[in-house]
């Protein structure tokens, strides 16, 4: 499902089930040794999501292990986003020549629980998202724009190796398009001499899901 709201270079494995932690590598069950069995069911699936993807992008299987905040580490040679919620577990990869940071992710097509959307949103978000619930009724906007805010997240950190709060990025949603942007209210990254300001991302709703995905292009070729 994820993947059609990925960009061309991109590859991506979901499912709906659970894969056994068998399948992992010891270091990645090393990881998950002490945690809760919901926990080592979501994790041991996504990484067998993220070895799938590997090889389906040409690379060989290796372990996907856990920096110091918490995300991903991927192959060198590669980036990738890793996303789970009750009955979804997914992964995207792509080659880092092509693409510098990827963030993907899902929630159930369900409205935020009371009082979430307001710690997550600027006042302006909360004007857009009344709008949006009158003129398009049937998504629950607020918990899209949470995901594409978490999206983000995962894309800015591989990036900056620091983490974004809520209020540190502006989103706009785009149904028309089923695209979203997000200006940053801190300084970015400098990418090809330029600080980026700017990122872009898709959505889509699909089986009960929201789906979310940002990609950021990788260096501009040289000119000849």
């Amino acid at each position: 499902m994820i993947q059609e709201i990925l960009p061309p270079g991109t590859v991506s494995v979901d499912t709906v089930g659970d894969f056994p932690r068998e399948l992992l590598f010891a270091a990645e069950l090393a990881l998950i040794r002490d945690a809760v069995e919901e926990r080592r069911r979501e994790f041991a699936t996504v990484r067998v999501c993220a070895h799938q993807a590997l090889v389906a992008l040409g690379w060989a299987a290796e372990p996907v292990l856990t920096g110091r905040r918490g995300e991903p580490l991927w192959p060198a040679g590669t980036i990738g986003s890793l996303t789970h919620c009750e009955g979804y577990r997914g992964a995207a990869v792509a080659p880092a020549d092509r693409w510098r940071a990827l963030g993907i992710d899902a929630e159930p097509h369900l409205a935020l629980p009371p009082g979430v959307a307001r710690e997550v949103t600027s006042a302006a978000e909360r004007e857009q998202l009344r709008t949006l619930a009158h003129r398009h009724p049937g998504t629950y906007w607020d918990r899209l724009l949470f995901s594409a805010k978490e999206s983000l997240f995962k894309a800015w950190s591989p990036l900056t190796h620091r983490t974004l709060d809520f209020d540190s990025a502006d989103l706009e949603l785009h149904p028309a398009s089923w695209s979203f942007t997000a200006r940053l209210r801190v300084p970015g990254p400098v990418l090809d001499g330029q600080t980026l300001t700017e990122l872009a991302g898709r959505w889509t709703v699909a089986e009960g899901l929201l789906l979310t995905a940002v990609a950021i292009p990788g260096p501009r070729p040289a000119p000849l």
